[in-house]
Parts: structure tokens; C-alpha cells; sequence
């Protein structure tokens, strides 16, 4: 069993992205497809928690029937959004990866080198050809 695991939307460049990161350290992470196994109210909230981040952080607005339901107005609690994330999944925000370094939102996909236990194997670019990591391993520092 992996000591990676990412909540995943494979519809999500940044996810897949983030997936294929985890995988160049040499580690086959587990992965939740929250959309098809969404957690359960109390592993929603362990990972904010984990995160250390505000509720309302990881709500997505994109895609989402966020705009909607009127989840800008700040009279939501945080349990409120978090039931909204509950019955309509595509509401939390991703990749989410839990890693023994940390548990981190993964927007930018480059933040999950932040908390792998592993380093980067070889050259790594993102979908749309942007450089990550050199044939080092090492980050690719943008100009």
C-alpha cells in the first residue's frame, strides 16, 4: 500500500499532471477518484484540517454549480460548504495529496513537489510542454 495518496479527477489537466509528478519520484500513489468515491464528511474535514486552510479555499468555482447555488455569499458556515461539497462533488477543489511530508491542494501541479517524500527520477513537463523538472531531477527555475 502507498504512503501517497491523491484525490484525482482524471477530466483535470492539473490533477493528471500532479498524478504524473508523483509517479516520477518512483511512487505509485493511491488514487481516489472522488468523483466516482467521494469522502465522507469526516475524511473531507481531516484533510482541511491536514491542509490547515479555510473551508472556503477549497471550493471550486469553475465548472461547478458554485455561481449557482450562491456559495460567494459569505453566510455559508464552513459546515454548510462543506455539505454543499458532500452533495455535489465537483464542488472540492483538486488534486489533494496526502503524503507522510504533508497534505497540500496541489494547484499549481508544481506544489506537490513541496511534499514528496521522494525526489524527481528524471525530466518531467507538463501536458502542455512546460518544463518541471531537468534529466537531474532537479526544478526547472522559471524566468
Amino acid at each position: 500500500m502507498s504512503n501517497v495518496t491523491i484525490y484525482h479527477n482524471p477530466d483535470c489537466g492539473t490533477s493528471r499532471n500532479v498524478l504524473a509528478l508523483i509517479r516520477n519520484s518512483g511512487v505509485e500513489p493511491t488514487v481516489i477518484e472522488y468523483m466516482k468515491t467521494p469522502p465522507d464528511r469526516a475524511t473531507l474535514e481531516r484533510l482541511i484540517a491536514a491542509m490547515g486552510t479555510p473551508v472556503r479555499d477549497v471550493l471550486r468555482e469553475k465548472g461547478t454549480p458554485y455561481a449557482e447555488l450562491g456559495l460567494a455569499d459569505p453566510k455559508w458556515s464552513d459546515a454548510q460548504l462543506i455539505d454543499c461539497m458532500l452533495q455535489h462533488p465537483i464542488l472540492i477543489n483538486r488534486p489533494i495529496v496526502v503524503t507522510p511530508v504533508g497534505t497540500r491542494l496541489c494547484r499549481p501541479s508544481e506544489a506537490v513537489l513541496d511534499i514528496l517524500p521522494d525526489p524527481q527520477q528524471g525530466a518531467f513537463s507538463k501536458e502542455d510542454g512546460e518544463p518541471v523538472i531537468d534529466a537531474k531531477g532537479q526544478r526547472v527555475q522559471k524566468s
